[in-house]
């Protein structure tokens, strides 16, 4: 099996509690499941680095996102594939639901790894996202605050595919 790294920034604890359940779902240890807040950027270990985050207000990166993504920018992610996902509120935000997923996607898309996890943008309500290319999310997107009723279905959909992928 191959050896996967999660990395989330979290405010609110929702990203950290989805991170937690992935980690849980893929069987990854504690130790490989990191907060970016205090995580170094050494992503060497592994074969899968999955990065989660949150759009915060307008678009922007959950705070802890805002230094680690320049970490980002400097790793080497040749090789490994890397799945993203992220919680947003696509009601109060709906022009920019998601965006911090597509902000990660801009920064590792030309690094040489393998994005894998897209999902459908189908059942979703929201206006403008730069997290969809190519008329799909590029990867899992949550929103706890208005539709925690289609969080179970979403995860399990999103790791089913994921776990082929992987």
């Amino acid at each position: 099996m191959a050896k996967i790294g999660i990395y989330y920034g979290s405010t609110t604890g929702n990203t950290q509690d989805l991170a937690d359940r992935i980690a849980k779902a893929l069987n990854v240890a504690s130790a490989d499941v990191h907060d970016v807040s205090s995580a170094a950027a050494d992503f060497n270990p592994y074969d899968v680095v999955l990065f989660g985050g949150s759009t915060m207000g307008m678009g922007d990166f959950q705070d802890d996102w805002e230094t680690f993504i320049d970490d980002v920018k400097d790793a080497d992610l040749n090789g490994k594939k890397v799945a993203l996902f992220g919680c947003g509120d696509s009601v109060s935000y709906s022009d920019t639901f998601g965006d911090a997923l597509g902000k990660i996607y801009e920064v590792i898309k030309n690094k040489g790894c393998q994005l894998i996890g897209r999902t459908s943008i189908e059942g979703y309500t929201f206006d403008s996202s730069e997290a969809v290319v190519d008329g799909q999310f590029v990867g899992l997107l949550i929103d706890e605050d208005n539709e925690s009723n289609l969080t179970d279905q979403r995860v399990a959909l999103w790791l089913e595919d994921l776990k082929k992928q992987i």
